[in-house]
């Protein structure tokens, strides 16, 4: 009986880490789906600049849950079930504001510097959701890589809480893009290869190449 149980557990192991993978893909796949809504409604018009930054604040706090949800390498069912709720709220926010009767600008400087930064964060979680399912980022570091998201949509909902992005606010938020880029990049792509060198006093020092 116990034999068969554990034979039982093994098979199932490799379909859980799936489902577990696929489960996690799918919400950072509705954060894709979040921010192209909200870079569309700058473009055709339908939201401000301002009201864009409210929605980014959103997904700030969306990223900071995915985030405490994915540390410890799980996300349990109450977890998930919090994560689609805050979700859809902010799927309906989307909604309200780009059907009110705020009209927004997507020529003016403001609105195009907005549209660049919401541009990059989906770029940002399209590569997170990418690692994710073909298994190059674990839930720990997809959890790492989340938090610098919320960092990054927190800055944008700062800088354009008054309804206009500056050149240099947009600069800060960009440099905070271009960290987590690279840390992403290279958690997805980089072995790293341990070599043990020896030193004059008989102990041995290991250096990562």
């Amino acid at each position: 009986m116990f034999r068969q149980t554990a034979i039982a557990l093994l098979l199932a192991a490799p379909f859980a880490s799936v489902a577990l993978a696929q489960s996690v893909g799918t919400e950072v796949q509705r954060d894709v789906n979040q921010e192209s809504r909200i870079e569309q409604g700058l473009k055709s018009g339908q939201l401000s600049t301002g009201e864009a930054a409210k929605l980014e604040r959103g997904e700030a706090r969306i990223d900071r849950m995915e985030k405490s949800a994915l540390k410890d390498g799980n996300v349990s069912q109450q977890e998930a079930t919090r994560i689609q709720r805050a979700q859809n709220a902010e799927s309906g926010k989307i909604d309200q504001l780009k059907h009110n009767d705020v009209a927004g600008n997507p020529n003016s400087a403001s609105s195009q510097r907005m549209q660049a930064d919401v541009q990059r964060n989906i770029n940002q979680q399209s590569r997170i959701e990418q690692g994710v399912q073909n298994g190059s980022l674990s839930n720990k570091e997809a959890s790492n890589l989340e938090r610098g998201q919320a960092r990054v949509n927190r800055t944008e909902a700062r800088a354009g809480a008054d309804g206009h992005v500056g050149a240099n606010e947009q600069l800060v938020s960009n440099i905070r893009k271009t960290d987590r880029a690279k840390k992403s990049f290279v958690k997805s792509t980089t072995t790293v290869k341990l070599r043990f060198t020896p030193v004059t006093n008989e102990k041995t020092v290991c250096r990562a190449y």
